[in-house]
């Protein structure tokens, strides 16, 4: 069963058409505009976005071919489509021995992640994803999922705390486990690009490999801006955010549903292996791409008040919308 990631946000204008940034008038702005290149296309299977600000087209091209080399690069470990990538190898064979540095850097930043949550975050719910398609691909499947039973069979081989690496290996401890990066591989690889362009002297580019970095403001001097998707009408935009230094991710169950109630879901639940029914949509702005994809994943399996709690210790924001609309926002 293949089934593509939905999009949740958007670069979005200030009025509709294909502008990407606010209207402004004046010379500056018109500037701005006139300097900004851009490229789009696909990273990890989730459509890609990449505007950099530079006043010499030829530089700024030189570092989209870099920034997008540098993606490609990441999906040759990432990639749960590919046979010879660093995690469909380890899927395979339950050990590869010399990791790539991006594999154990996020192997590392995934378990951080695990334990700051209580391990709603888990890489491992891979041998779930597999059990739901495998359910749903059946003639005749019930539509209320797989059973308790085969549930329980499922998490048996799921456990973040049950992958063994470092340097020379990554292994599994469990029969039947599998890895998958989808809840953060795509803010990890958009901070990858973020750095690149940052090293190389560029002061404002919005970056976009599913996960959204804004750096600096946009080229009219005003923050980004960032449509979020409204979960009840898909297609429609909801509400809009400004980014500046900034990036945000969203995660909603209605985005990649196995049935066509859209009761069952991308999102697993790795201590039950039910997937997420909590809200309709989570949204977290952080520093760091990473961050606000990791978080966004986890948060929409967590109550509201231990969403809060890590809200306040890392200085980030939250954004809920609950099962009848209502929204909650949620700020250090």
């Amino acid at each position: 069963m293949s089934v593509t990631r939905r999009r949740f946000i958007t670069i979005t204008a200030a009025a509709a058409g294909f502008a990407l940034l606010p209207r402004v008038p004046g010379a500056a702005a018109q500037a701005g505009q006139a300097n900004l290149r851009s490229w789009r296309g696909v990273a990890l299977g989730a459509d890609a976005t990449l505007r950099i600000n530079h006043p010499d087209p030829a530089v700024a091209d030189r570092l989209i071919e870099r920034s997008i080399g540098e993606v490609r690069r990441l999906e040759r470990i990432f990639s749960l489509y590919a046979p010879d990538t660093a995690i469909s190898l380890l899927n395979r064979q339950g050990r590869i021995d010399e990791p790539p540095a991006d594999f154990l850097r996020l192997l590392s930043e995934s378990e951080n992640y695990a334990r700051m949550t209580g391990g709603a975050f888990d890489i491992t719910v891979q041998p779930l994803w597999r059990l739901y398609a495998d359910h749903f691909s059946t003639p005749g499947a019930d539509l209320n999922g797989p059973s308790a039973q085969e549930r329980a069979r499922a998490i048996a081989s799921v456990g973040h705390d049950a992958i063994a690496f470092d340097a020379s290996r990554v292994e599994f401890m469990r029969p039947g486990m599998g890895l998958t990066f989808n809840g953060i591989a795509q803010g990890y690889i958009t901070d990858r690009v973020t750095e690149l362009l940052l090293a190389s002297g560029i002061e404002r580019a919005l970056v976009d490999m599913g996960e959204i970095r804004a750096l600096g403001e946009s080229p009219s001097g005003e923050p980004w801006r960032v449509g979020i998707e409204d979960p009840r009408k898909p297609e429609h935009i909801a509400e809009t955010v400004e980014l500046a230094s900034l990036a945000i991710a969203t995660s909603g169950g209605y985005g990649t549903a196995f049935d066509p109630a859209g009761r069952s879901n991308h999102i697993f639940d790795p201590r039950t292996g039910l997937t997420a029914r909590r809200y309709l949509g989570v949204s977290v702005l952080a520093p760091s791409a990473t961050t606000a994809d990791a978080l966004s994943t986890a948060f929409s399996l967590m109550p509201l008040d231990d969403t809060q709690a890590i809200v306040r210790r890392l200085g980030i924001e939250a954004r809920f919308v609950l099962p009848d609309g209502k929204r909650v926002v949620q700020t250090a």
